[in-house]
């Protein structure tokens, strides 16, 4: 695999017929730099070649003027205790107001280092230990943790699934809500795994219901800027009065931009008294307080990466237009459920299998194709598998050779033991 040197300055690429600015076709060798991503299955034993498409981070660099921002930071060389400045507010508000037409005041936003911590630490500030949590599923995994490993109890409302996309099911929400132990709800603004983007009828319904019952709602939004071109996200809070005050929104660069190692991000409160207790919460936790790059490289990232995004978000499409069509004509039986959102893809194996689990990991043995199981997203998430497509078009390619071997291979295993079970009950084996 080709390693390409560092550039710090963008150039423009051609492209077949089109021009890029930014080479999302170049291969980044991540190994060997304590990555998550790639350092986690070399360090479990994993084949050489392995294939990683799993965990939900890109294989880009980022935006360039962000590099430039930290790299401006860290030749200063002193790295001290970080306020939080007036540009910090201003490209949060900025960014939401002209990519979102959401009107952000300045007192609604409260640093955190990370969406999962701010998750957490709401979890643990407005519930007490045994209450109920809704999620609607499938749905992140993380959620569950923060909700298990604080005392809690998760209250699962499956989405339906009519084999093209997933829709909420009110009936069954409503009936989760009304429990009197639930006192929160977990909402995933676009979602996570499906890609789907919520409009903004279903978001209202979801904020009345949620209001008659006394639930707060949490919005994980770190996904809002990975749509389609195109297509848009309805924040939470813009969906109604009632959202905008029943809600707390997470929002961040890192995500969008691949920066999830600097540790910044942000809560959007409107309601006041809600607010006063998401501060004391976060600061009473230790999460807060920014590390000495946080500030800049939001800053940077919301004032000077659109045209960096927009680029992206373009090759991200693309990537999944391929898998669509590879998909369909090289594993008709499998599904690429319909999304708008999101640099993920969920993969319907239900006709292959009732057990996904099964399905990746001998693909993942015998192809070195690394995916994330449905089962880690929900209970209805069994027959499905997540695949990261947030790479160079040609580790997408190579993805997909591996995912027809392996399931080809997979299905003509499962044929030999039907036919040896068979035999069988017909007497023809000897036991």
């Amino acid at each position: 695999m080709e390693v390409h040197v560092f550039r710090l300055f963008s150039v423009g690429i051609e492209k077949g017929d089109r021009m890029m600015k930014y080479d999302f076709d170049q291969i980044i060798d991540r190994r060997g730099t304590s990555c998550l991503k790639y350092d986690f299955a070399v360090e479990r034993g994993k084949r050489e070649d392995v294939l990683l498409l799993w965990v939900a981070d890109m294989d880009f660099q980022t935006a360039p003027q962000i590099t430039e921002a930290i790299i401006k930071r860290a030749q200063h060389g002193v790295f001290g205790y970080t306020l939080i400045e007036d540009e910090w507010y201003d490209a949060y508000q900025n960014w939401w107001k002209t990519r979102h037409d959401f009107e952000i005041q300045e007192e609604w936003l409260i640093f955190c280092t990370g969406v999962v911590p701010a998750i957490s630490s709401i979890v643990r500030k407005m519930t007490t230990p045994a209450e109920k949590v809704v999620v609607l599923t499938p749905v992140y995994n993380i959620f569950f943790n923060s909700i298990y490993n604080n005392g809690r109890n998760i209250l699962e409302s499956p989405l339906k699934y009519d084999g093209e996309g997933y829709a909420m099911d009110f009936e069954d929400l409503e009936a989760k809500l009304a429990d009197p132990q639930t006192s929160l709800m977990i909402l995933c603004n676009p979602q996570n795994p499906a890609g789907k983007i919520w409009d903004k009828e279903t978001l209202a319904h979801v904020g009345e219901l949620c209001a008659k019952y006394g639930v707060t709602v949490i919005s994980d939004e770190i996904h809002c800027d990975l749509t389609d071109p195109g297509k848009e996200y309805v924040p939470f809070a813009t969906a109604s009065d009632t959202c905008r005050d029943i809600s707390v929104t997470c929002i961040a660069p890192t995500k969008t931009f691949n920066i999830a190692g600097i540790q910044t991000a942000a809560i959007v409160v409107p309601d006041k008294f809600l607010r006063h207790k998401m501060w004391r919460g976060l600061n009473t936790d230790e999460v807060a307080e920014p590390n000495a790059f946080a500030v800049d490289a939001a800053i940077a990232a919301f004032t000077n990466g659109g045209e960096w995004l927009d680029s992206l978000r373009q090759y991200l499409y693309e990537n999944k237009q391929y898998v669509r069509k590879f998909v369909s004509e090289n594993i008709p039986d499998m599904k690429v459920v319909y999304s708008e959102a999101t640099y993920l893809l969920w993969l319907d194996c239900s006709k292959i299998t009732d057990n996904a689990k099964q399905l990746s990991a001998f693909i993942r043995k015998n192809t070195g194709l690394y995916m994330s199981p449905g089962l880690s997203y929900g209970k209805n998430g069994k027959a499905f598998i997540r695949l990261n497509i947030a790479c160079p078009r040609s580790i997408v390619e190579e993805g997909m050779k591996r995912l027809a071997e392996g399931t080809t291979a997979f299905r003509k295993m499962n044929a030999e033991m039907v036919n040896i079970d068979n035999a069988a009950k017909k007497g023809d084996i000897d036991e």
